[in-house]
């Protein structure tokens, strides 16, 4: 996967333009109808994703580009002060290297209604596949602090 997405954002509106579907701006879906996600491991193609909308009458059709910024990094640096200084090595390694994408373009999101469902392509970087799963980290060590801690330390982490 291209290490930033703005040139792919950049063709697929073109792409639309040139199908004649209207670009909807927006942000990324809330599903209250049941969604149905793309496969983009084994069809990272959005044109496939766009054939399947055109040939379904579909006129509109919402785009969403992620700019990452170092928002994500700043909070989650944060919320490793609360974790123990042995599990904060690896992830401030982590951090470190995550902040040099801020600016570039860490996610797609295309999506389109057709009653009863939400059809949504969803592409996103490497490295922001990385953030997120950090982040699970993080929170996975905070509950199990919060555990701990509910607990009264009578039992070890050993």
């Amino acid at each position: 996967m291209k290490p930033n997405l703005d040139s792919l954002r950049s063709e697929i509106q073109r792409e639309l333009e040139t199908r004649g579907i209207a670009v909807f701006h927006g942000f990324p879906r809330i599903h209250e109808a049941p969604a149905v996600y793309w496969d983009t491991e084994a069809h990272p193609d959005y044109r496939e994703f766009l054939d399947v909308a055109q040939k379904s009458g579909i006129k509109l059709v919402a785009l969403f580009a992620n700019e990452f910024s170092n928002d994500l990094i700043e909070d989650a640096e944060q919320r490793l002060e609360s974790l123990p200084r042995e599990d904060r090595r690896e992830l401030e390694a982590t951090l470190r290297r995550l902040r040099g994408y801020a600016g570039f373009i860490s996610q797609i999101e295309l999506s389109f209604d057709l009653a009863p469902r939400v059809y949504i392509f969803d592409l996103h970087t490497d490295w922001y596949d990385d953030l997120s799963d950090l982040l699970e980290q993080i929170g996975e060590a905070e509950e199990e602090d919060e555990d701990d801690t509910a607990l009264g330390g009578y039992f070890s982490k050993n």
